[in-house]
């Protein structure tokens, strides 16, 4: 069972939790009534909760696992975005909810609240007993907490197909700690448990890393998925999740999330891309990194009244400004070749500027030092090359 702190830790913790922790556990001197171990992970927690989960964060007595749990676990944000999918899905199909990689819980207490019953499975004893504990206090009084392996579980499910949602977060790191992102090499392996999952769930949801191939994860997973959501917040991208059904063929409706940014299309796209036929535009467009993780340019340029410049360069322009295009939007107001002279004129003025390059011989920071500009301000500059292989530069400011 979970030890619990006597009140001189808990005290200490909520006096020092706005403390810097790497700072306080060089100060405090170890006391044998303060187990300063644990007080310095629920500092570190509660400061990681107050960014990702600010609504955990307030409330008081919530236990924090160690620092690799906090910084793995899902931000409030996404996981909100994981109860809209299921929310989409026909009533009484997600009656039961079981998790069978519960970790932290924090995917595991939003999707709670779309079911009338939830089941967490964690292989973790002491993430148990931290769980069992905050969901007291987040009022999820109807979550049954099992401490087993998935695999155990899934062999002994007794549950309505039909009625019920499996949801699965496989861990991504191997036996000595190292980052995997293949789904074989996940721990569980989703691959090999399929067919038990689908006898004991009519869908499923699957969260993936963001670095996975997502074309090859459908693939692999046998054309059941029916979904495929690309997950970004503050423009990075965060979760790949793919929801599966029983009865679904075919292919799956994309979902590219950034924020309030959305775009969904059929997959696959097949659309052509339209290039511009010359770098002059009033308009400069950079897609979101969902929308670049899906690679749907194609899209990009049948949905919206823009035009890539090059095939590989994934920026787009206008002549009349695209208010919704599903990324960053700027007013050009300058383009230059390299030239020295044609680059001075340009860029007279500009002392400091945000760069960034696309398709382009130089990476960010060397085209920097070549301007000799500093970082930041109000100016922007993007380094690419246009389909006729010119490479350029163009001054903007955003939109």
């Amino acid at each position: 069972m979970m030890e619990v702190m006597n009140e001189t830790t808990k005290r200490f913790v909520k006096e020092h939790r706005n403390d810097d922790v790497k700072a306080l556990a060089l100060q405090i001197r170890r006391d044998g009534d303060i187990d300063l171990t644990w007080a310095l992970d629920q500092i570190q927690g509660w400061q990681t909760a107050r960014r990702k989960l600010p609504s955990w964060a307030a409330i008081e007595d919530i236990i924090y696992p160690p620092h690799l749990s906090m910084e793995q676990c899902s931000s409030e944000q996404t996981a909100r975005y994981k109860c809209s999918v299921v929310d989409t899905l026909p009533t009484g199909s997600h009656e039961t909810l079981i998790d069978l990689t519960g970790g932290f819980g924090v995917d595991f207490s939003y999707l709670a609240s779309c079911a009338r019953h939830a089941i967490y499975v964690e292989r973790i004893e002491h993430l148990c007993e931290t769980a069992k504990h905050n969901f007291g206090l987040l009022g999820l009084d109807h979550a049954t907490v099992i401490h087993a392996q998935a695999e155990d579980v899934l062999n002994d499910l007794d549950s309505n197909p039909a009625s019920t949602l499996i949801y699965l977060d496989p861990a991504r790191r191997d036996s000595n700690s190292a980052r995997t992102y293949a789904m074989a090499d996940c721990t569980p392996n989703v691959l090999e448990m399929l067919d038990g999952l689908f006898r004991a769930a009519h869908h499923l949801l699957i969260k993936l890393s963001p670095m996975l191939d997502w074309h090859k994860a459908v693939s692999d997973l046998g054309g059941r998925v029916k979904e495929v959501h690309i997950v970004s917040t503050g423009n990075e991208c965060k979760e790949l999740l793919l929801l599966l059904s029983a009865d679904h063929e075919g292919e799956p409706a994309v979902h590219c999330i950034n924020d309030n940014q959305s775009l969904i299309y059929l997959s696959p796209q097949g659309q052509p891309l339209k290039i511009a036929d010359n770098e002059a535009a009033n308009y400069l467009y950079e897609p979101n990194a969902s929308v670049m993780k899906a690679g749907c340019f194609g899209i990009i340029t049948e949905r919206f009244a823009v035009k890539a410049l090059a095939p590989d360069s994934h920026l787009f322009v206008s002549d009349e400004p695209v208010l919704d295009f599903p990324g960053r939007r700027f007013v050009i107001d300058g383009v230059t070749t390299m030239n020295k002279k044609e680059l001075s004129r340009a860029l007279s003025g500009v002392t400091r500027a945000n760069i960034a390059t696309r398709n382009f011989p130089m990476t960010a920071q060397q085209l920097r030092q070549r301007l000799r500009m500093q970082d930041g301000g109000e100016c922007y500059i993007f380094g690419t090359t246009t389909a006729s292989g010119q490479r350029i530069i163009y001054r903007c400011h955003k939109l």
